[in-house]
């Protein structure tokens, strides 16, 4: 059975972000608690697209490192300092990741052998603290795009801007 959330275009799976966004507004309403917000996401976001083989969150628990969070897919690195990998340059600049080939990517951390490609995106509370960073795997290269990230992003913001 083919997943309502996504359509197929010259042979690759596209998300519907208008579908997910309206199902991630309609779960997340009225909570305020980032943990259980970023596991309503990481469930819904992860099985909302094939390209997607792990979905979750590192929290920020400390200055200059993440732990981690919610997650769907198989087991993540548990912390990730700040000047590491794609989460960590994530975090240490505020700005989205978008890495077609992990393999190119200068520190990158291997918590899984099978990605290919990674996107990761800065989470903001209503201050604009940065509290999180959203990590997607894909086992594919080049699996992300710039829709991918913007969408993602305004999800993010809808969610965590408020609390």
């Amino acid at each position: 059975m083919e997943n309502p959330r996504t359509r197929r275009i010259h042979g690759r799976t596209m998300i519907s972000y208008d579908s997910l966004s309206k199902t991630a507004a309609a779960l997340t309403e009225g909570e305020t608690d980032p943990v259980a917000l970023m596991a309503t996401l990481a469930c819904e976001i992860h099985h909302a697209d094939d390209r997607f083989d792990w979905t979750g969150f590192y929290r920020v628990t400390e200055p200059g490192l993440l732990r981690i969070g919610p997650y769907q897919g198989g087991h993540g690195c548990l912390v990730i300092p700040f000047d590491r990998g794609v989460c960590g340059a994530a975090a240490r600049t505020g700005e989205t990741q978008l890495v077609p080939d992990v393999d190119a990517f200068p520190g990158h951390i291997a918590c899984a052998s099978s990605t290919r490609s990674e996107l990761v995106i800065p989470v903001r509370n209503a201050g604009g603290e940065i509290i999180a960073v959203l990590d997607i795997d894909s086992d594919q290269p080049d699996a992300f795009d710039e829709n991918d990230a913007r969408e993602l992003a305004a999800i993010l913001a809808a969610t965590f801007g408020r609390i």
